[in-house]
């Protein structure tokens, strides 16, 4: 199967589902751009979106691309976002992604799992600097894109957990 993307803007639950996949013994791959950012932030001169959208947009390129090509060795896998999220941050930034970039983001499973941010769990910090409804722009970028990328976009219901879980896997069933 090819790889399974989780995405939706932030604040939203992804990664604490993915890592409930992860639990249950499912082979899982977490946010990379979260993880960059936290790395990117300790050098100096990093290359940060806030400050250099294509050059962190290229940073997260190889990451995913990496990832995406070890997820295709296992029968079921599951992506905290995937190249598709790339192309929407771009555009949010007013960024025309290179066709690179619209190549790149074939290849994953057809139904993608998105999951909308949710103002009980949403935390703003220094590596999520923006308000709430910034979160929810961005959620709706996303979904714009995966559309217009050909995508499904199952929307996966604010609940616990274990039901969450119990959705996306019910749907691939």
């Amino acid at each position: 199967m090819l790889p399974v993307i989780i995405t939706g803007g932030p604040g939203a639950g992804k990664t604490t589902l993915i890592q409930a996949l992860s639990s249950q013994g499912y082979t899982t791959f977490q946010e990379s751009s979260r993880a960059l950012i936290e790395q990117q932030s300790q050098v100096e001169n990093g290359i940060l979106p806030w400050n250099n959208m294509v050059g962190f947009a290229e940073l997260c390129l190889g990451v995913m691309s990496e990832q995406k090509q070890a997820a295709s060795k296992h029968s079921l896998v599951f992506l905290d976002r995937a190249i598709p999220d790339i192309c929407g941050y771009l555009q949010g930034a007013g960024i025309t992604p290179e066709p690179r970039y619209i190549d790149a983001s074939k290849g994953y499973f057809s139904d993608v799992f998105v999951c909308a941010p949710h103002p009980a769990i949403y935390v703003q910090d220094e590596i999520r600097p923006y308000p709430f409804e910034e979160a929810l722009a961005i959620h709706q970028r996303l979904v714009d894109t995966y559309l217009r990328l050909g995508y499904r976009c199952i929307d996966v219901p604010f609940s616990t957990v274990d039901e969450r879980v119990d959705f996306i896997l019910s749907h691939l069933e």
